[in-house]
């Protein structure tokens, strides 16, 4: 009887045993399908991070590149892509995809040393690494490289972002230009003036009525000159500066403008002996824009063809519009003695004057006249153009969009 109970007793051991063996054999099986569920989830998961990340990177308007400790190109964005016009960055050496080493020379120390590096770089044009695409002259660079932070890697990866500021260095060239070119022309009347007034402090010269005239007459034209500079460089700081998006737009006679501005210049055509011709295809023409800065525009236009061409006989001067489907077209034109093919890229540059005849007694211009009139039209959302035949015609092209007439 007592090995009938062992028996049983072990029996239903074992068979507690084998149950209990069953259940974990389940769990077992029930954890390694949540285990590769969880893993499943986890990679997708990670995917899902590392593709947010690229579209972060792809959305910097930078070019950003991730090199391994030998320097090669780990990750390229959109951006990056596009400055090397897609050509095959990953698996590269970073040398070998910038034609001046000096892009690359600061990006190679940081690798070696660890040390974070940002510096401006200034290429030829047929250095940058736009390659045949760069047209700007000389182009500027940002290039910021970085060892990736809280790496446990013992050769960390390195971010290099690099940033295009060639327009920001044209403007501030264009800036310290105006700066140093606004100074000269001030600079020269006031020496001038200045001069004179030590003349006309000696008392022999004030005793001299008629020398003391001339002086004096003089002297006016230089501050008349002064004050010209100054309001030239006042109307084009203002276009530039923005507040040309508040233009005041107002219909008017362009008529009406140009008779004005021939009045304004009345003494100077008479002297001249100037034939101005007004041909509008449109006597009763509506315009609808600035009325002062087309008043700028015109004057500085006429001016200029008066002035550049005092020694040519029987010039013609012509103020004309006409249409096509989409602009209207304005130009003022003169047979005079034309610009040079040298000088027309020029010509809308400040301060830039085509020197061909100017003597020593007479007043040049500020040098700032085209360019306000350039400016003028682009705030009006137009475009400007000059061709020039020596001798034959010289020709100011104006183009605007017809919802701005």
């Amino acid at each position: 009887m007592i090995e009938a109970l062992t028996i049983g007793i072990t029996t239903i051991a074992l068979g507690g045993f084998f149950l209990q063996s069953r259940k974990l054999q389940k769990m077992k099986q029930t954890m390694a399908i949540k285990m590769k569920d969880f893993q499943i989830h986890s990679d997708s998961l990670t995917q899902e991070i590392r593709e947010e990340q690229n579209r972060l990177l792809d959305a910097l308007s930078d070019s950003f590149l991730l090199l391994d400790s030998a320097g090669v190109i780990l990750f390229a964005n959109t951006k990056a892509r596009e400055l090397f016009a897609n050509k095959q960055l990953l698996g590269r050496q970073i040398q070998e995809c910038f034609i001046d080493a000096r892009l690359t020379e600061g990006v190679n120390r940081c690798i070696q040393t660890g040390e974070p590096l940002q510096t401006h770089v200034f290429l030829p044009q047929q250095s940058s690494p736009l390659g045949d695409r760069e047209n700007r002259g000389i182009n500027a660079w940002i290039v910021d490289a970085a060892k990736l932070g809280n790496s446990t890697s013992a050769k960390p990866h390195t971010r290099l972002l690099i940033r295009d500021v060639t327009a920001e260095y044209h403007l501030e060239q264009i800036r310290k230009d105006f700066v140093a070119n606004a100074s000269h022309e001030l600079r020269t009347p006031l020496a001038i003036i200045n001069g004179y007034i030590e003349n006309l402090l000696e008392e022999e010269v004030l005793e001299n009525g008629e020398m003391a005239r001339r002086f004096l007459s003089i002297m006016q034209k230089h501050t008349d000159r002064i004050s010209r500079i100054v309001e030239d460089m006042l109307m084009i700081s203002r276009l530039e500066s923005g507040e040309n998006v508040a233009i005041n737009l107002e219909p008017f006679q362009m008529k009406d403008c140009i008779q004005d501005v021939l009045e304004r210049l009345e003494s100077l055509i008479l002297s001249t002996q100037v034939h101005v011709k007004i041909s509008l295809h449109n006597e009763a023409m509506i315009f609808t824009g600035d009325r002062f800065y087309w008043t700028q525009i015109l004057f500085n236009l006429i001016e200029n063809a008066l002035k550049q061409n005092t020694t040519t006989p029987h010039l013609q001067i012509e103020i004309g519009t006409s249409e096509t489907n989409d602009n209207l077209l304005i130009w003022v034109s003169d047979n005079g003695m034309g610009i040079p093919s040298a000088d027309v890229p020029h010509v809308f540059r400040r301060f830039y004057r085509v020197e061909k005849h100017h003597s020593q007694k007479e007043i040049k211009g500020t040098g700032l006249g085209l360019s306000i009139v350039k400016r003028a039209i682009e705030a009006h959302h137009g475009k400007i153009c000059v061709s020039s035949t020596p001798g034959q015609e010289t020709k100011f092209l104006m183009m605007l969009p017809k919802p701005n007439i």
